[in-house]
């Protein structure tokens, strides 16, 4: 084992690192990490009715939790995740997350009933949260080299999009031809292929930071309240809004959630500093993001039992369907980047928002008779492309007159709200829908036009919910410079005010 010795950002260690030819080993095994990791939310969907045909879930409201209990916890946890890298050591952390990830998939794959598949899918949120800030935290110590930190990231990003593009698609073969529970044993190679190849070809980086603490109450009690919250919401599907089981989960989870925001006051190395919510426009970023999130997961859950229980689509063709949806996606993406330079980021979130609204009221003109080209697909592609646009303005707003030292926090505050906005809108949106669907169901109307009209209801809310989100743009965010910023790249090159902060890299075994 050799030792590199404690250099400045910049100095020998880079050097190092750059001349390292392992730099593009360890990328490989990060992004099939990420790969493994994004993949995982997507692969789940298609899967859904399968696994609830098996483990039979109360209600479809319970049947979300194989969702919430993966993004609530890796959203809860992230920035924990991200500390403790940087304390403890990035490859340490990065393999501690893999283990857990890799073990949960496995008790997920032979879980007996639906309480065992829940709890291992919370393991697995923990587990991303672990490695994925830990992996991306690797790439600036890696490659120092500004141009080749942007190939890095560009693989990086690339990956993350190809797991979510055949994830569905993946999930729709596993699923009809050999079982649900293979979404779950196929993460087992790639993380045991991880921590074989991890010791070899990635050096270990932390930043020792004197007299700093882990906020482990503040991520518990954000995560704990939250868990509580969504329960609540998720049991006024079937319960009065007044009864015990919805009201002291909820009233307990706010609860909790208020005081830990007390607690992050008061303790002295807090997770998010008060002073990060002082800037409107990054606040603004932030909270419409739980709009979006909301909407989006809302729509790609029902979408996907619309299509499987209404329409009667197999797992492998639920799966195809909604590919265009990610090719529209990407496309999004792309003018957004190529319209932000142009018009600015306040107006593109404008557009971005305003255009999503229109394709969920697009979307719920879904029918129980709909077809896929004149019922489905309109609604996907618009909700798709301008959905899209809305991500990257969205990170170039989080990091709004951010400093390089506090890019990372914000970079990481942005994507905690962007899993906890999945939550949000699973346990708000997909409960209307299943309570309108259950009440007319008992009305006697058939389940395929009740289900159908269920889903029509929740997408129009969500729309309401995302053209609010579009007003909040335009009345409170400032204007935003448009260039685009590599958070990685700042938070490296920026010294710490801490005199006490510095890099250790050590080199992997040889």
């Amino acid at each position: 084992m050799s030792t590199l010795d404690k250099e400045s950002p910049g100095g020998a260690n880079d050097a190092v690192a750059a001349s390292d030819p392992r730099r593009w080993k360890a990328l490989g095994v990060l992004a099939a990490i990420q790969f493994m990791l994004v993949m995982d939310v997507t692969i789940v969907l298609v899967a859904l009715p399968e696994i609830d045909r098996d483990l039979t879930f109360t209600t479809e409201g319970d049947l979300a939790w194989v969702l919430n209990g993966y993004v609530l916890m890796a959203g809860g946890f992230l920035l924990l995740g991200g500390r403790l890298a940087d304390m403890f050591g990035r490859r340490k952390i990065f393999m501690i997350g893999v283990i857990c990830f890799g073990v949960a998939s496995a008790t997920c794959g032979a879980a007996m009933s639906s309480g065992m598949l829940v709890s291992s899918r919370f393991v697995q949120g923990l587990g991303e949260a672990l490695c994925g800030p830990a992996a991306l935290g690797m790439i600036p110590i890696l490659f120092p080299d500004a141009r080749e930190r942007m190939k890095a990231l560009s693989v990086w990003g690339g990956t993350a999009a190809l797991g979510g593009v055949i994830g569905s698609v993946v999930s729709g073969a596993l699923t009809e031809w050999i079982d649900w529970r293979w979404i779950f044993y196929i993460n087992i190679p790639i993380a045991l292929a991880a921590l074989l190849l991890v010791p070899r070809v990635m050096p270990e980086s932390r930043m020792e930071r004197e007299g700093r603490s882990v906020d482990f109450a503040g991520a518990i009690g954000i995560t704990g309240g939250l868990v509580a919250v969504v329960y609540g919401l998720i049991k006024a599907a079937d319960h009065a809004w007044g009864s015990s089981t919805v009201l002291i989960p909820l009233l307990a989870g706010i609860g909790v959630l208020l005081l830990t925001a007390l607690w992050e006051t008061r303790v002295s190395d807090p997770m998010v500093p008060i002073r990060f919510f002082t800037n409107r426009t990054r606040v603004t970023s932030n909270v419409v993001t739980l709009a979006l999130l909301a909407s989006f997961h809302c729509y790609a859950f029902l979408l996907i039992i619309y299509m499987q229980k209404v329409l009667d689509y197999s797992p492998i063709k639920a799966g195809m369907a909604v590919v265009p949806l990610a090719f529209a996606m990407g496309a999004g993406m792309g003018a957004a980047s190529a319209l932000m330079p142009r018009i600015g980021v306040k107006a593109v979130l404008a557009i971005g928002f305003g255009g999503a609204a229109a394709g969920l009221f697009v979307a719920s003109s879904l029918e129980a008779d709909s077809s896929y080209v004149g019922g489905v697909l309109p609604g996907m592609l618009v909700f798709g492309i301008f959905s899209a646009m809305c991500y990257p303005a969205l990170v170039n707003g989080a990091l709004y007159q951010v400093t390089g030292k506090d890019s990372g926090l914000a970079s990481g505050v942005q994507t905690a709200m962007q899993q906890i906005g999945g939550a949000l809108g699973l346990a708000t949106l997909v409960p209307i829908a299943i309570r309108y669907t259950t009440d007319h169901i008992g009305e006697g109307v058939l389940p395929t036009v009740a289900q159908s009209d269920g889903a029509s209801r929740a997408f129009r809310v969500g729309a309401i919910l995302v053209a609010a989100a579009a007003v909040l743009v335009i009345a409170l965010m400032q204007k935003v410079d448009a260039a685009p910023r590599n958070v990685l790249a700042e938070a490296e090159a920026e010294p710490t005010e801490d005199a006490a902060a510095q890099p250790t890299t050590t080199g992997a075994a040889s």
